[in-house]
Parts: C-alpha cells; sequence; structure tokens
C-alpha cells in the first residue's frame, strides 16, 4: 500500500507547516507565559527535522520505498525550509534578512530541479556530505532564530563558578550566516555533480541512437541481401 508508516511519517511533516505558521504568528495564544511561543515553535520544528530522518530510514530498512514517498519527502522539507525562512524574516528581523531567505528557499527549489531534470534523464544525485551539513545548520539555525527572539543568551548553571553564557543571538547569527555560505556551495556541488552527469548521460543517449541506426542499416542490407 503506498500509505504505509514512512509515507505517513512524511505526512505530518506536511501537517506540521501549518502549525508552526500559526505557532510564530501574533495570534498565537500565550495564556501568561511569556516564552510559550518561542518554545512551541521550536519543538515543532525540532520534531518534524527529525521526522526528516526517520522516514528515510524506515523506508530503507523495512524495503517500503514508493513513488508516493518519492514525491512526498522532498516537497515536505521544502515546504518546512520556505514556510520557517519567510516566517522569520517578520518574526525575528533582526537575524533573519529577506535576502538570505531568499538565498535559501532559491537553493533549494535550484537542487529540486536538478534532481527532476536528473530522474528523466535516467540517473540520480546523491546528497553531499555537504548537502548534509546544509541541513543540520538549517536547523541550528532556524531554532535559535526563533528562540533569539526571546533571549539574547542563557545563563546555565549559574552556582557553578559563576555559571556558562550561552548566546543565543550570537548563535543564531553565526549559525544563519553560515548556512547560507554552505547553502551556496552545496549548490554549486550539486550543479556540478548534474553537468559531470547530464554529459555522460547525452553521449549515452548518443551511442545509443547511433548503435540503433546501425543496427537498421545492418538489418535493411541484410534484408536486401536475401532479397536479391
Amino acid at each position: 500500500m503506498p500509505l504505509n508508516l514512512p509515507n505517513s511519517i512524511t505526512l505530518t511533516r506536511i501537517a506540521s507547516v501549518p502549525l508552526l505558521i500559526w505557532a510564530l504568528s501574533p495570534k498565537f495564544p500565550t495564556h501568561g507565559f511569556p516564552a510559550e511561543q518561542e518554545i512551541f515553535a521550536s519543538a515543532i520544528f525540532i520534531l518534524a527535522s527529525i521526522t526528516d530522518g526517520v522516514d528515510g530510514y524506515l523506508a530503507r530498512r523495512r524495503g517500503q520505498i514508493t513513488t508516493l514517498g518519492i514525491l512526498l519527502d522532498p516537497l515536505a522539507d521544502k515546504l518546512m525550509v520556505a514556510a520557517a525562512f519567510i516566517l522569520l524574516v517578520q518574526y525575528n528581523p533582526r537575524v533573519m534578512h529577506p535576502w538570505i531567505a531568499v538565498l535559501v528557499i532559491g537553493r533549494e527549489f535550484l537542487v529540486s530541479g536538478l534532481r527532476s531534470i536528473a530522474a528523466s534523464e535516467g540517473f540520480t544525485i546523491d546528497a553531499s556530505e555537504i548537502g548534509k551539513l546544509k541541513t543540520v545548520l538549517q536547523i541550528v539555525s532556524v531554532v535559535a532564530a526563533i528562540l533569539a527572539h526571546r533571549w539574547d543568551y542563557w545563563l546555565l548553571f549559574p552556582r557553578w563558578h559563576g555559571g556558562f553564557v550561552l548566546g543565543i543571538h550570537f548563535i543564531a547569527i553565526t549559525a544563519i550566516y553560515w548556512m547560507t555560505a554552505v547553502s551556496i556551495i552545496s549548490a554549486a556541488d550539486y550543479f556540478i555533480g548534474f553537468w559531470k552527469q547530464i554529459d555522460h548521460a547525452s553521449e549515452r543517449a548518443r551511442t545509443s541512437r547511433k548503435n540503433i541506426l546501425l543496427n537498421r542499416k545492418a538489418k535493411a542490407a541484410e534484408t536486401g541481401s536475401t532479397a536479391g
């Protein structure tokens, strides 16, 4: 059946997108707890990011890779990333600038387009280590940007030698700019891999057409000689 466990988990990630939009909207009810909005939104994004790895792992382990899953998984990722970055431009403009959101979302659509063309040509572009690093940095930057809306820093373990200061705002800024740089490098890496593969695919297609024409000519010549 197409709607197996991995696909159901992917659908929950898609369903979390409107929940994230509501959590970061001005109409979110706080019920008197000031940080409830930031914690709730961060929890949604973290859980949704975890499902991104879980559904793929289960699909491979259980042998339940389906066409529906291949379609829904990248769609869920793009929806989640686009929603988070667009919302953060309005929610915390101090750390999330519009040009960063446009660049990151544009990169996601570029890679999706390259993968679609690659699939139509009969080859795939595997995720590189740079792409995996970009995904980790995206999670850190989004969560830190959400939390930086409320806190500039956290004082951890205040009773132990005066405590340890965790700079939430600093982490958000650093992670966002690192993520932006890695996104550009990752997009270039995907494009180079695509260009190499498309050259080979085109060469294979030309060779295949040439062989077909040669076989047809050979058969035509054989038929003519037999008739004569």
